[in-house]
């Protein structure tokens, strides 16, 4: 099978060198030349594990065609994206978007609902140079695997995926829908306030939990029954108890910070449209108001255009009405 993770950034480059490492060589695409240049000569170094010898390319080096990409990239290029990998797709290939938010409709209408599956990955990284990527998360490495399609392949490329780690299979929109509770609440409050995932747990668990209970109204207008993370259903986790269990929850991702907040700090606009706006539209068409969620989008974009500031204080701007 010809694999390649296009978007090897620092999610992207780990699941790629973790898939090599099990056995199953992949081809790491970024427009990062100098990522390139240190993952061809020195392999792909993670933390906590030996360098992974890596074959890293530019979109411009790609030749032939792929059984399977995983599609790591920002999703505000997802159309013109997956125009490029159409290319380079074999007969019976398929795409797994391992992006966060609700990717796969827009891949579907490029590239076929058959093709197209969904990968929650549940675990933080960091790019601290080129061609090393620190996990900045201790809970290991669980994946979550959904067809947008009928799946076809959905059982090879799940035993494929267990070779990396833990993997649940089960419904596309909960297992997204999972994984948004934490990408829409810690994330976008991360990029905010400049804070740890610990930090916002213990000091800022209201904002946390009504951005978190604001998609799970969401997650249940779509219909998800249950929202199946890491092993356990998040709407039993932050139920009623949710104040409680909030610190607990999230101590394995203490360390973790928001790769939108990344962005932010790098001059970049980040995908927040993409992760919380994809609760708040979901919410929009089955007529369920997201009001913090609504706000959150607009205080990120009030910060990458220079009217806010990341702060913790800054957390304060969302309960105004």
């Amino acid at each position: 099978m010809r694999v390649c993770v296009y978007g090897a950034g620092a999610m992207g480059t780990s699941l790629g060198a973790l898939l090599t490492k099990a056995g199953t060589p992949c081809d790491l695409v970024t427009r990062d030349r100098a990522h390139v240049a240190a993952l061809n000569a020195r392999g792909a170094i993670i933390s906590g594990m030996p360098a992974v010898r890596t074959s890293a390319l530019t979109p411009e080096q790609m030749r032939g065609e792929y059984d399977l990409v995983f599609l790591a990239t920002k999703q505000r290029e997802n159309d013109s994206v997956c125009a490029f990998l159409k290319n380079f797709l074999a007969e019976n290939g398929a795409i797994v978007s391992v992006q966060n938010g609700l990717p796969e409709a827009g891949i579907a209408r490029i590239l076929g609902a058959d093709r197209v599956y969904g990968c929650a990955l549940s675990w933080g990284a960091e790019k601290t140079e080129a061609g090393t990527i620190c996990i900045t998360s201790e809970a290991g490495f669980h994946l979550a695997l959904g067809a947008y399609g009928k799946g076809a392949r959905l059982d090879e490329i799940a035993a494929l995926l267990g070779t990396v780690g833990e993997v649940t299979v089960g419904a596309l929109s909960e297992l997204r829908f999972a994984k948004l509770a934490t990408n829409a609440s810690f994330s976008t409050l991360s990029a905010i306030s400049g804070l740890t995932f610990g930090e916002i747990a213990k000091k800022h668990k209201k904002p946390a939990l009504r951005l978190i209970r604001e998609t799970f109204s969401g997650a249940r207008a779509c219909g998800c029954e249950k929202l199946p993370l890491n092993g356990h259903d998040l709407f039993k986790v932050f139920g009623a108890f949710g104040r409680l269990t909030l610190p607990f929850a999230m101590k394995k991702y203490k360390n973790t910070r928001s790769g939108m907040l990344l962005d932010l700090n790098a001059g970049r606009r980040c995908d927040v449209d993409f992760v919380a706006g994809a609760v708040v539209r979901a919410g929009e068409e089955r007529g369920v108001d997201t009001p913090m969620l609504k706000r959150a989008v607009a205080l990120v974009h009030d910060i990458e255009n220079g009217l806010a500031e990341i702060a913790p204080e800054s957390l304060e701007l969302l309960f105004s009405e």
